[in-house]
């Protein structure tokens, strides 16, 4: 049997889609795939990605092609995907999660600690600018768009002094390059960061089943209270905030952290809960955050973005 899978273009998707594959066929050897490339909103608008007022831009376009059944099933970045799919859609699968670390990236292998004042420290994501303007008040923040590849090569180009990004994506490239791992404790990664998603029809239950051969249960739990916690507070790309589930036996632990768009003020909630209710957990966890006013945090985000639109 022979499967047509959605993805984006760039050397990431592909590399990602690719290892799916992998994996599935691990189980099925006799299984044919054919990945057809699709062009998204967020392939082609060269704007900070938290300037564009539309959830899902790396994935609404594939989606649309599952659902016109041009393709088979999607394969995405979680962290990506909007927290409410289309109601024929489903979240078939959840591979085994990457290391969720953000990493910091220099021209010269110098650390976030240690890089010069006055340096430029590019990053696509308003959480990771936050963070490393909290840490470090006297670097310049600016914003990069283009694929990995692109954003390290800006640092050589002399564009940038650094960058910060999700570990992985390097992994999943493979790439050989020096960098420093940031703590979760100091990056707290974006909701459903180093997991993959694969999105089918909901009807179709053959390749549901297929896809559930290499789903890994515990990133399922841990990926479905991020998203439970993001979809309470109506998180994304403008609003900084942080989640990270962990399983430990029985239980699970979420920490979630948010912080003012001038990242003066946060919000710091942790909680634990039965891991086999990872959605409670992440609605309980978001009461909490309305609790302590994560709302006011988030009013002063139209005047940073106006701010970073003209650097």
């Amino acid at each position: 049997m022979k499967y047509i899978v959605g993805a984006r273009g760039s050397q990431l998707s592909l590399a990602q889609t690719n290892w799916v594959i992998s994996e599935l066929k691990k189980h099925n050897s006799e299984l044919e795939f054919e990945i057809k490339t699709i062009q998204t909103k967020g392939d082609v608008d060269a704007r900070p990605l938290f300037t564009i007022d539309q959830k899902g831009i790396f994935e609404k376009e594939i989606d649309r092609a599952v659902l016109e059944q041009k393709i088979d099933f999607a394969v995405h970045s979680l962290k990506d995907v909007p927290s409410q799919l289309d109601e024929n859609l489903v979240l078939a699968c959840i591979p085994k999660r990457e290391t969720v670390n953000d990493v910091f990236i220099s021209s010269d292998g110098a650390t976030l600690d240690s890089i010069k004042s006055n340096a430029i420290v590019g990053t696509s994501s308003l959480r990771r600018a936050v963070q490393v303007m909290r840490k470090r008040s006297d670097v310049t923040v600016k914003p990069i768009r283009g694929n990995i590849e692109t954003r390290i090569r800006k640092i050589s180009q002399g564009d940038y002094d650094a960058i910060v990004l999700a570990q992985a994506g390097i992994s999943r490239l493979g790439l050989e390059v020096k960098y420093s791992l940031l703590s979760t404790d100091e990056f707290s990664p974006s909701p459903g960061q180093g997991a993959l998603a694969i999105v089918s029809r909901k009807d179709d239950f053959e390749t549901i089943s297929m896809l559930k051969k290499i789903e890994d249960s515990e990133s399922r739990l841990e990926i479905e209270a991020e998203r439970s916690l993001s979809d309470y507070v109506d998180s994304g790309c403008r609003f900084p905030i942080g989640a990270y589930a962990q399983s430990n036996g029985l239980d699970m632990s979420l920490i979630v952290s948010a912080f003012s768009v001038d990242g003066k003020k946060s919000i710091i909630v942790k909680k634990s809960g039965p891991k086999n209710d990872p959605i409670s957990l992440g609605h309980n966890v978001g009461a909490e955050l309305r609790e302590k006013g994560v709302n006011d945090l988030a009013l002063n985000w139209r005047e940073k973005v106006e701010e970073w639109n003209k650097k």
